[in-house]
């Protein structure tokens, strides 16, 4: 599995060098159930109502479920390619949201039993996503070979929390992992607490982890913004259809959009007119 890593880390690093920029952001977690994928899936949504080409690869090699939120049933998955029955240009699939996707699989963890030349052969199909702006990589929680590869692979890392003390212990464990076991002096580690009920909330928990993280692991990580505890972050994934889509002029869906801005450092137009309030509110946020 390390050599599987190694392999696809080189291979997705090597992109860099294409004259046609793709965009790699890696999101990730320390533990589950800090509503990781959710942001990953409205995050590329937002990122194609910019006019980007998104692919949102579900990475999640055992619990997959990218497509349970966009309530869609995947003919193929990355499975398929990694065991030769399809090409990754074959199991790209449309969506109704602007994005296209490829689905993970449960089991897919299996990939550790092939062959050295089917785990190349597999890596290698990653070369012909190169036709998108933005790649968005939905990992599994926690630490493995597997996530760190992606990690290592992307432009920015996104690490999702929440205020539970068990996430924010377990986010901790998580970079203190990136910061000892690859070069994350290169890397553009980013942090997003989710499920917060103030703008001081996310503040107070952001600072208390940037300082702790600079303190003992030597490591930098920027706070990007946070996104409410919003009812309307649950009752989509009832629903099947993200939250940016069914009310964008959410708290969560103007947090989403603000993240956008935060990473690509530009400026996204708010629906309905609540632009200066994002705006202001975010601000307060960082300076409360």
């Amino acid at each position: 599995m390390e050599d599987q890593a190694t392999q696809l880390r080189e291979m997705m690093q090597s992109r860099r060098t294409n004259a046609k920029k793709t965009r790699i952001i890696t999101v990730t977690s320390g533990k589950g159930g800090v509503g990781k994928t959710n942001i990953a899936v409205n995050l590329a949504i937002a990122y194609a109502q910019t006019g980007k080409k998104v692919i949102l690869i579900d990475a999640d090699l055992g619990l997959a479920n990218v497509n349970v939120i966009l309530n869609m049933i995947p003919k193929f998955s990355l499975y398929h390619v990694a065991t030769k029955q399809k090409k990754m240009t074959e199991i790209i699939e449309s969506t109704e949201f602007g994005i296209k996707i490829i689905a993970g699989a449960n089991g897919f963890s299996r990939i550790a039993n092939l062959s050295e030349e089917d785990r190349i052969s597999f890596i290698k199909e990653f070369e012909t996503l190169s036709s998108a702006d933005i790649i968005i990589i939905d990992t599994s929680a926690g630490i493995s070979n597997n996530v760190l590869s992606f990690v290592e692979a992307a432009d920015e890392v996104l690490i999702v929390t929440t205020p539970e003390p068990t996430a924010i212990t377990d986010a901790y464990g998580m970079i203190k992992v990136i910061a000892t076991e690859t070069d994350s002096i290169k890397l553009n580690l980013k942090l997003v607490v989710n499920r917060v009920h103030s703008a001081a909330e996310g503040k107070r928990i952001a600072d208390r982890m940037t300082n702790i993280v600079g303190q003992f692991l030597n490591c930098k990580v920027d706070y990007m913004g946070f996104i409410y505890d919003d009812s309307v972050v649950s009752q989509s994934v009832i629903r099947q259809k993200p939250f940016i889509i069914t009310e964008p002029n959410s708290k969560s869906a103007m947090c989403i959009r603000h993240l956008v801005s935060r990473i690509e450092k530009i400026d996204i137009a708010q629906t309905g007119g609540v632009n200066r309030f994002i705006d202001k509110l975010m601000g307060r946020a960082y300076t409360t």
